[in-house]
C-alpha cells in the first residue's frame, strides 16, 4: 500500500512538471524607435555682388550730375565703366558749384577737354582702396591716374582729408569694379591750381565764355594790358547779351579805329579802383569809376542796379587782381 501511494505521487508529480511555464517567461517584442529625419541644410545668406559700376552709381545717385557731365565731356565714362578696379574720389554737385564762378563752364568747352580730363583723372586712385586702407595712408602720397601726380592723405581725429583742406565725407560705395569715396571740394592738379591763381580779370572773362564781345572791345581799345595789372580792379562786366541789346550798328561803330577813344571810355566806365565785394556794392549809392564820372548804385527788392537799369545778375567773380561782377545791360557814361 506504502508503495502504491508513493508511486502515484511520483506520477502525479511528473504530470506536474510537464505542464508547468518554461521558468523564464518570453518578453513581449519591443518597438525600434522611428529614425531621426536629417534636417534639411541651412543657406547661410550672403550678401549679392554689386551688379552695378563706377559711372552707373554716380549716374543713379543723384549727387554727382555734375561729375557725371564733366566725365562724359572728358570721354572717360567708357574707361571708368571697365572692368578697374578704381577707386573714384568722388566731388559732389555743392563741390563743383564751389569753384570760382565760370571755371566749370570753362572746363566743358571742348578746347579744354585735355585739362578736364587731366583733373578728373587727379580724382582717380588705382585698385580698391577701401576706408580702412586710406586712413592706414596717413602722412604719405598716394598715385593717381593722372601720369605723375599724387595726393596728400591726412587722418586729423578720424577725418580723413586730401591735400591737406578736401574733406572725405562718406566713404566706402561699392560698386563691379572698386569703391567711391565722397570729397566736399573738387580735386586740382599741382599744375590747375597755379593757372587758377594766377588767372587775372582779362584771362577769367576769356575763360568764362559769356564776355567774347567784352574781350573784343577790351582788345581794340587796348586796355588789355591795363586790366592784367596789379590792381586791384572792380569789374561790371556785360555779358555777350547785353551788348547784343545794343541798337543796331552800335558795336561795331564802336569797334572802328577812329571811335577808339569813345570806346575805352565806355569801357572804364565799367571800372573802379580797388576790390568791391558784392556785400560792399549793397552798401552805396554811387560806385566812382576810372573814367572819373559816377554809376548811380540803387537796391530794389534785394536786386542791385547801376544807373537805374543794368541789373548785377552775378557777383563776386574773384580773380588774382579784383572781382567780376556780371551786369545785364551795357554802361553809357553821362555826356
Amino acid at each position: 500500500m506504502k508503495n502504491k501511494f508513493v508511486f502515484v505521487f511520483v506520477l502525479f508529480a511528473m504530470v506536474l512538471a510537464a505542464c508547468a511555464s518554461p521558468a523564464t517567461p518570453t518578453a513581449e517584442p519591443t518597438s525600434m524607435p522611428e529614425p531621426t529625419a536629417m534636417p534639411e541644410p541651412t543657406t547661410v545668406p550672403t550678401e549679392a555682388p554689386v551688379s552695378k559700376n563706377i559711372v552707373e552709381i554716380a549716374v543713379e545717385d543723384g549727387r554727382f550730375t555734375t561729375l557725371v557731365a564733366a566725365v562724359q565731356a572728358a570721354d572717360l565714362a567708357e574707361t571708368l565703366s571697365g572692368e578697374g578696379p578704381f577707386t573714384v574720389f568722388a566731388p559732389t554737385d555743392d563741390a563743383f558749384a564751389a569753384l570760382p564762378e565760370g571755371t566749370l563752364d570753362s572746363l566743358l568747352l571742348p578746347e579744354n577737354k585735355q585739362q578736364l580730363n587731366d583733373i578728373l583723372l587727379y580724382h582717380v586712385v588705382p585698385g580698391k582702396v577701401m576706408a580702412a586702407d586710406v586712413v592706414g595712408l596717413d602722412g604719405q602720397m598716394a598715385d593717381t591716374a593722372l601720369a605723375d601726380q599724387q595726393i596728400q592723405v591726412k587722418v586729423d581725429t578720424g577725418t580723413v582729408y586730401l591735400n591737406e583742406n578736401v574733406k572725405v565725407v562718406i566713404t566706402d560705395i561699392e560698386a563691379s569694379n572698386g569703391v567711391i569715396h565722397v570729397i566736399d571740394t573738387v580735386l586740382l592738379p599741382s599744375s590747375d591750381e597755379a593757372a587758377m591763381e594766377k588767372l587775372d580779370i582779362v584771362d577769367t572773362a576769356i575763360n568764362d565764355g559769356r564776355f567774347t564781345t567784352l574781350v573784343a572791345a577790351v582788345q581794340a581799345a587796348e586796355l588789355v594790358d591795363t586790366l592784367k595789372g596789379e590792381g586791384p580792379f572792380t569789374v561790371f562786366a556785360p555779358t555777350d547779351d547785353a551788348f547784343a541789346a545794343l541798337p543796331e550798328g552800335t558795336l561795331d561803330t564802336l569797334l572802328l579805329p577812329e571811335n577808339k577813344q569813345q570806346l575805352t571810355d565806355i569801357l572804364l566806365y565799367h571800372v573802379v579802383s580797388g576790390k568791391v565785394m558784392a556785400a560792399d556794392v549793397v552798401g552805396l549809392t554811387s560806385a566812382p569809376t576810372i573814367l572819373g564820372k559816377d554809376a548811380s548804385v540803387t537796391v530794389e527788392n534785394g536786386k542791385v542796379f547801376l544807373n537805374d537799369d543794368a541789373e548785377i545778375i552775378i557777383t563776386d567773380i574773384e580773380t588774382s587782381n579784383g572781382v567780376i561782377h556780371v551786369i545785364d545791360t551795357v554802361l553809357l557814361p553821362p555826356q
